[in-house]
């Protein structure tokens, strides 16, 4: 509760600086922006939030939605190309697809990654930061390659703009789509962690592993369910990314959205070392993002060009605030 009570007031000082300091900040469209980017950021902060709870990590999530943002408007426009690999050439036809359908083919394609992720990391032992990382370069190479090393934009087939307006750029009396959408991925993720056994078990699993799997808990199945949770809703990243800036440098495409995720988890309470966290503290971390990204935009004094530094510290005071808490709470158990 008490990180919670922490992020609600650094949420609320970051708004009332960015409201007061910044009247162009005050303006209706202004707090659509912030509105939109909070959707964003969330999807993604959900994702990884989850899988921190669990006691994983994903360092691929960047590299994931830009793999996602390529793939989808290559399906959106049809392939038909002879692709070379390895020295073979070969030749691939896919007719273009519509929006709905393309989307779904991009998630379901990121929810594998996710079960592949799982296994390497539950099956073959391996190091989680090592096989992300490893995601990390190939996402990226693939959607380099994908795409011919060239801009892929969202075109104007038939359903797009509609589609757009369904995810992204509609508002329901007054309020951002992308924003309610995130406040439904939300609510299905807090009835999953907070009011269900499987959320229980994916804080044991995190909490401590060992001791979970001698309760009789799948850990590795569970483990295999958090990276597909956290890849899945990357894999929406992607689509969102597409929709929201109707075009895609396979090069640039998400890069560093991992470290706007991580952010948003660690100042929403969620534990590095695991077993710690809630949906609620995820959002308002990941709130803290788009309003540190406006000060700098809007301040003389820091500029856009700081956001990264501005962003990198906001992270580092997250994990120490965090370590404290943590440090206070076994002090006070040991005096139990």
């Amino acid at each position: 509760m008490a990180r919670l009570v922490g992020v609600l007031l650094m949420v609320g000082v970051l708004y009332a600086v960015l409201m007061s300091a910044f009247p162009e900040a005050l303006s209706l469209q202004n707090h659509q922006n912030l509105a939109r980017r909070l959707g964003f950021y969330g999807v993604l902060t959900l994702g990884v939030g989850i899988l921190i709870v669990a006691g994983g990590i994903d360092l691929s999530i960047g590299s994931l939605v830009g793999l996602g943002a390529v793939c989808f408007g290559i399906l959106l426009k049809g392939i038909d190309a002879e692709p070379s690999l390895f020295g073979l050439t070969f030749k691939l036809h896919i007719p273009a697809q519509p929006p709905a359908l393309a989307a779904l083919v991009i998630i379901l394609g990121a929810a594998l990654i996710g079960v592949a992720h799982g296994l390497l990391i539950t099956k073959l032992n391996l190091q989680p930061f090592l096989v992300t990382l490893c995601g990390l370069f190939m996402y990226r190479g693939i959607a380099r390659w994908a795409s011919k090393e060239t801009s892929i934009g969202l075109g104007d087939a038939p359903g797009v703009e509609e589609f757009r307006d369904l995810l992204v750029s509609g508002k329901l009396f007054g309020v951002s789509h992308l924003l309610l959408w995130l406040l439904l991925i939300a609510a299905l993720l807090a009835v999953l962690l907070h009011g269900s056994v499987y959320g229980r078990y994916l804080y044991a699993l995190g909490y401590n592993e060992q001791a979970a799997r001698y309760a009789g808990i799948n850990t590795n199945g569970y483990k295999i369910l958090a990276y597909v949770i956290c890849s899945t809703l990357a894999g929406l990243g992607g689509v969102l990314f597409l929709l929201e800036y109707r075009n895609a440098q396979p090069s640039s495409a998400g890069s560093l959205l991992e470290l706007y995720a991580i952010t948003g988890a660690v100042l929403g309470g969620c534990s590095l070392r695991g077993g710690e966290g809630s949906v609620l503290g995820m959002l308002l971390g990941a709130a803290v993002l788009p309003l540190l990204a406006q000060i700098c935009l809007f301040s003389r004094y820091i500029g856009s060009t700081l956001e990264y530094t501005v962003i990198g510290a906001a992270l580092l005071f997250g994990t120490i605030v965090n370590e404290v808490l943590a440090r206070r709470a076994a002090a006070r158990a040991r005096g139990k």
